[in-house]
């Protein structure tokens, strides 16, 4: 079993930037764990923000978050990161991290079996 808690959410203005987190707990982290962020929960048109192989590499970015989202990943830490810069309104939601039994990249949402409660962000005008 996994767990995930994100962090790092709020509110900002737009333009502005935040950095989530994802701490994992439970089963021993590692590189063989696809990790992503999603928004909004499943079963609600939920896009693949962005994802990133247990290795590091490669990544993913939904079209809408290219050039401004950065994901990265300590593994030694146990973590995985989404940097969020020129943010705008269209980016309020609440943001999910989720955990896959997979080494490679994985973007669609079922295939992720360990998911966090989420971290609001807001994004004001």
């Amino acid at each position: 079993q996994v767990q995930l808690v994100e962090s790092g959410g709020g509110l900002v203005q737009a333009g502005g930037s935040l950095r989530l987190s994802c701490a994992a707990a439970g089963r021993t982290f590692s590189k063989y764990y696809a990790m992503a962020w999603f928004r909004p929960p499943p079963g609600n048109e939920c896009e693949t923000v962005s994802a990133i192989a247990g290795s590091g590499r490669p990544t993913y970015y939904a079209d809408s978050v290219k050039g401004r989202f950065t994901i990265s990943r300590d593994n030694a830490k146990n973590t995985v990161y989404l940097k969020m810069n020129s943010l705008n309104s269209d980016d309020t939601a609440v943001y999910y991290c989720a955990a896959a039994t997979t080494v490679a990249i994985a973007t669609m949402a079922a295939r992720y079996e360990y998911w966090g409660q989420g971290t609001q962000v807001t994004v004001s005008s």
